[in-house]
């Protein structure tokens, strides 16, 4: 057996204050699985808790797919339902259907939804590297992080109505306010390729670099971010994300307590001094 087939779906550890999560699915084209997932949740949530971790990279093993959604063949809650029914003692009752009134609803929020709230929920900055591919859910997930570096030969697809099916994981919510509703729902309508320079241009990604650029532009911008002020990061990103949901009366109310908020830290003190002092600040992550 080789190497690469010991290794473990998901790949993860901590370098100079970055956790780097790979996708390590190459030959099933980085379709996540549900114990993927799930391990993705909650190293997203340690993260927010972890004073080690300043910045967070995902990405994804393989040249051809950063991810392409969700696994379904992974899921086990058909397989559970199908068991039980077939364990009734009583072989004249009526057996429950595979898929039961409100199966969906249940599977979107406590699955693909949990994963990009998990994104758009963690405390420190998230750097998307679309190394290659990205359809379905794995354009959401790309789409919820805070920065997006793709290599030139990546492209999106939101492939959902391609396949009769509704966009989840927060698409919906996530594309127009990236590139507006009518655009949105051309992409989603037709589920076109968007090759990564035309994913640049209508703003869905920050940067485009060359295929073999990709992880040391990525490293470069995650350990320029986790030298920085984390708290305040993780306010600004509190405030981003909360604005295009807030009147003005209430964004301004929430601006005014987080900067309250943020100059108990360590790192805001240490801005304003390294100004007065006219030197460079030395961020600590607190």
């Amino acid at each position: 057996m080789s190497t690469t087939e010991t290794e473990p779906e998901l790949l993860h550890r901590v370098e100079n204050g970055v956790l780097w999560i790979t996708l390590n699915r190459p030959k099933a084209s980085n379709a996540i699985t549900w114990a993927q997932r799930e391990l993705m949740i909650e190293l997203l949530g340690e993260a927010s808790a972890n004073e080690a971790v300043r910045a967070v990279v995902l990405t994804a093993a393989g040249p051809k797919h950063f991810c392409t959604g969700m696994d379904l063949r992974s899921s086990p809650g058909t397989k559970s339902l199908l068991a039980a029914a077939d364990a009734a003692e009583d072989d004249a009752a009526p057996k429950p259907p595979a898929r039961p009134t409100g199966y969906a609803t249940r599977m979107m929020r406590t699955g693909v939804q949990r994963l990009t709230n998990a994104v758009l929920d963690c405390e420190k900055p998230v750097i998307a590297a679309v190394n290659g591919t990205t359809a379905g859910y794995g354009m959401s997930l790309a789409l919820a992080c805070d920065l997006v570096i793709v290599a030139e030969s990546a492209r999106f697809i939101q492939i959902f109505t391609r396949r009769g099916l509704v966009p989840d994981g927060g698409s919906a919510y996530l594309l127009p306010r990236l590139v507006g509703p009518q655009k949105a729902k051309e992409l989603m309508f037709f589920g076109d390729d968007v090759p990564a320079a035309e994913a640049l241009r209508i703003g869905i990604v920050n940067k485009v670099v060359a295929d073999d650029e990709l992880q040391g532009v990525a490293r470069e911008w995650a350990e320029r971010l986790a030298s920085g002020p984390t708290r305040a990061y993780a306010y600004t990103k509190q405030l981003v994300n909360r604005s295009l949901d807030s009147d003005r009366v209430s964004a301004f109310d929430e601006e005014a307590q987080i900067v309250e908020l943020n100059m108990t830290s360590r790192d805001a003190n240490e801005g304003v001094a390294s100004l007065m002092e006219r030197r460079k600040p030395e961020y600590y992550g607190w």
